[in-house]
């Protein structure tokens, strides 16, 4: 029972408590893909996105070990326990980097792991789902599942019917929040919302325009998402802050694309 009440509390300091929504800020890309333009500064990002509507952000160990630990307390954190390198023969084969129990110890309010179905590592990707899940419901940990249908057995990571079956398998093996790519269109990403019993959040995936990923945010509410989790585009933006307040409004208030352009400030920037 303590658990429970321990992953309950942990869910509603990730969740929006008016909206029941969450914008997160993934910045787990420096072992992929090293120190990437926006993620040199742990600490500016993190200050600038928790101070304009950010609900969570997404990182690994370092993450939480060399940055201010008075400003971590923040913003609540995930820590990511996957991880493979970019300069691999197969990048899509993610490990296990890190454990449930560590991530009480750095007082993480949730767990995150990467999952690639479709290719030749994933039988082991979806025991270590099932095995993290499990020792998360031991920890009271919340488990956010990015589920990505990613493989040589894939030829379109966007399909309807992809999408739909890996996010079930990550609610299917205990995730309590399922982040995967959207479909391309209001009435297929419901499919994926309906077909999955916990909550399901939408990757911004590569670079675009600025107005382009609010109306993502947007569209994706409106076919039931509970959020959204982008990181490339908000933390290499020319004005991170402005654009993470305007999708935070999209999210939690119910704004449109033009509203929360007006709102946000984004209306004063050339993009």
């Amino acid at each position: 029972m303590s658990s429970f009440i321990g992953k309950k509390y942990r869910l509603q300091r990730i969740f929006h408590p008016k909206s029941g929504r969450t914008v997160m800020i993934p910045m787990d890309h420096g072992i992929t893909q090293g120190p990437l333009s926006g993620l040199v500064d742990y600490e500016q990002i993190i200050d600038i996105v928790s101070q304009n509507g950010a609900n969570a952000i997404i990182g690994h160990a370092g993450l939480r070990l060399h940055s201010n630990l008075q400003q971590l307390w923040q913003i609540p954190f995930l820590l990511h326990i996957s991880a493979s390198s970019d300069l691999s023969s197969d990048p899509n084969n993610k490990v296990f980097v890190n454990t449930a129990d560590e991530a009480l110890k750095m007082a993480a309010d949730a767990i995150s792991i990467h999952i690639n179905i479709g290719g030749l590592y994933d039988a082991p990707m979806l025991a270590n789902l099932g095995t993290i899940a499990r020792e998360c419901r031991t920890a009271g940990l919340p488990l956010l599942a990015m589920m990505y249908p990613r493989g040589t057995e894939i030829n379109n990571e966007y399909d309807v019917e992809n999408v739909k079956k890996v996010a079930r398998i990550g609610a299917e093996l205990g995730a309590d929040i399922v982040k995967t790519n959207y479909t391309g269109s209001i009435d297929s990403f419901r499919e994926v919302v309906k077909g999955c019993p916990v909550p399901v959040i939408i990757a911004g995936g590569s670079s675009i325009s600025a107005k382009d990923l609010i109306q993502l945010a947007s569209d994706a509410i409106e076919a039931g998402g509970k959020g959204v989790s982008f990181g490339r585009n908000i933390f290499q933006s020319p004005h991170p802050g402005e654009l993470t307040k305007a999708v935070s409004l999209v999210v939690h208030e119910n704004y449109t694309v033009e509203e929360s352009w007006q709102s946000s400030g984004m209306d004063k920037w050339e993009i």
